[in-house]
């Protein structure tokens, strides 16, 4: 059965520092494509980190130079490391793994349950 389990996200002061982890199973981990969406309440879902197949990373203008995505298919496991936060980044965020990297469509590939994540200011 297809799951990705995301883990790591919690409380936090701006200016501070989260890792997230998105775990997948009962699918081939390494060839597909990975994405970190965010959802605020009120808000739709978007993206705002991906990373391909071969390594190759995008990023949302609101978090470049801040997090940074990254895999370690022998753990089946994409991070999202998460520098500077501000309270705009309050979300819960959700992994999504697909096998093509169409990103504009939220109805395609696997998704995890979400983790929250809550900057103070």
């Amino acid at each position: 059965q297809v799951q990705l389990v995301e883990s790591g996200g919690g409380l936090v002061q701006a200016g501070g520092s989260l890792r997230l982890s998105c775990v997948g199973s009962g699918f081939t981990f390494s060839i597909n494509h990975v994405g970190w969406y965010r959802q605020a309440p009120g808000k739709q879902r978007d993206l705002v980190a991906t990373i391909s197949s071969g390594g190759s990373t995008n990023y949302a203008d609101a978090v470049k130079g801040r997090f940074a995505i990254s895999r370690d298919n022998a753990k089946n496991t994409v991070y999202l490391q998460m520098n500077s936060l501000k309270p705009e980044d309050t979300a819960v965020y959700y992994c999504n793994a697909r096998g093509n990297p169409n990103w504009s469509r939220t109805d395609k590939g696997a998704w995890g349950q979400g983790t929250q994540v809550t900057v103070s200011s």
